[in-house]
């Protein structure tokens, strides 16, 4: 016996001659309803083994961030834009010196609700709001007053200053730095209070005078505040908030002639009611919650301090496609202090204090099985199907064809 006669014995798959073949309507359906049965189960697998899913990886960063990038975008209904100032520090209180350029900035801009008190309708256009000046206790409070105390004559000569040095460029009444133009009543705010200085009438401020401030000062009362924007902040932790400026109650008169007065208008100015409308540190995650977006908090005590302890975690996602993100993902806690006037007990304002977590997070983007669990799955799902039809074909027409030697005889 030749070695083709011996491998021909050793065929598992015998095939029957056609004139041995009984074809059958119902052997046709059940065929057909094979082949959309493969179709389906094997269109299943492959949707399941190529699903996108992601495995996460926990494990102690042994470096630190470089920096964090934070965005946020913040209203206060009840606290005019003319009240609020932002400044950030560090764990041992020192301001943070944030870098601030084309793509790192801060804007202010004017709203009031609606009647529904659903939705917030924009006044004018936003305004650039410089980082700090910003008072956290009584202390610093006192300290304005005295610095406006004994400045009283300070704006009459910057003023002449202005007078005798008055061109094309705008003053910034000595406060601007060299070469600087202050063009607007907003450019010599933001150049006091790069300064630190206090602005203590502003009718005496020329672009004041042309855009009407000194008179229209007192209309934004009743309005809300919208502050938002993208700032880099230190990897050592720290806190981000805002609180009544140094240029509180400067330029009216009529109010907060004296530390008492002023203290008193602090808190009642100041209604820590807010909504968040947008937090995030550094770039988007596509795995991320973000619990604070679009959320708001109300609080009835006028004489409060609204906190949120932030704990950064470093994140790392890596896309299929061989792209990554480096980012934070953060979880936070609340706290509402109640700081009455002359409690020492601080001011109102809303505070951001952020730490980040030694762990490190890694989130891998990748196929639920892959090509070797989809090609086993899919000869299980032909090899089940075509024997479990076969079987069923044979059973139906054994059962007729007996059926029909019965009726035969």
């Amino acid at each position: 016996m030749g070695l083709k006669e011996r491998l021909s014995r050793m065929d598992a798959q015998g095939s029957v001659s056609s004139e041995f073949r009984v074809y059958t309507s119902q052997g046709a359906i059940l065929s057909i309803v094979t082949i959309l049965l493969m179709i389906y189960l094997v269109s299943t697998e492959a949707l399941f083994n190529f699903q996108l899913v992601r495995h996460e990886k926990v494990h102690v960063n042994a470096t630190s961030p470089r920096g964090i990038e934070m965005e946020f975008d913040v209203s206060l209904p009840d606290v005019s834009c003319k009240y609020v100032s932002i400044d950030s520090v560090d764990p041992t209180g020192q301001s943070q010196s944030l870098h601030l350029d084309l793509q790192h900035h801060i804007w202010k801009h004017r709203f009031r609700m609606s009647e529904d008190n659903k939705r917030r309708i924009l006044i004018g256009s936003k305004e650039k709001l410089e980082m700090g000046s910003t008072m956290l206790n009584e202390e610093q409070l006192e300290e304005v007053m005295e610095l406006r105390a004994s400045s009283d004559g300070f704006n009459n000569s910057s003023t002449d200053v202005a007078n005798e040095e008055e061109d094309a460029c705008g003053s910034c009444y000595g406060a601007g730095e060299e070469g600087e133009c202050c063009s607007t009543c907003e450019d010599v705010r933001r150049a006091y209070k790069r300064r630190g200085w206090v602005l203590r009438d502003v009718s005496e401020i020329k672009q004041c005078k042309n855009e009407g401030k000194g008179d229209t000062e007192t209309s934004e009362d009743g309005e809300g505040c919208n502050i938002h924007g993208k700032v880099a902040l230190s990897s050592g932790g720290g806190n981000i908030h805002l609180a009544p400026g140094k240029d509180f109650g400067a330029g009216d008169k009529s109010e907060s002639s004296s530390f008492i007065e002023m203290l008193f208008a602090s808190f009642q100015q100041w209604n820590v009611s807010h909504t968040i409308h947008k937090l995030r540190f550094g770039p988007e995650c596509p795995s991320a919650s973000y619990q604070l977006d679009n959320q708001e908090r109300l609080v009835t005590d006028t004489s409060a301090m609204y906190q949120y302890y932030v704990q950064l975690v470093p994140t790392l996602y890596k896309h299929k496609n061989g792209t990554s993100i480096q980012t934070f993902q953060y979880s936070v806690t609340e706290h509402v202090r109640h700081v009455a006037p002359g409690s020492s007990r601080g001011l109102p304002g809303i505070f951001f204090y952020y730490e980040v977590s030694p762990l490190h997070v890694e989130i891998l983007e990748g196929y639920r099985k892959g090509w070797i669990a989809f090609f086993t799955s899919v000869c299980a799902v032909i090899g089940g199907v075509v024997t479990f039809m076969g079987m069923l074909d044979q059973f139906l027409f054994s059962r007729n064809e007996g059926r029909r030697m019965t009726l035969s005889m």
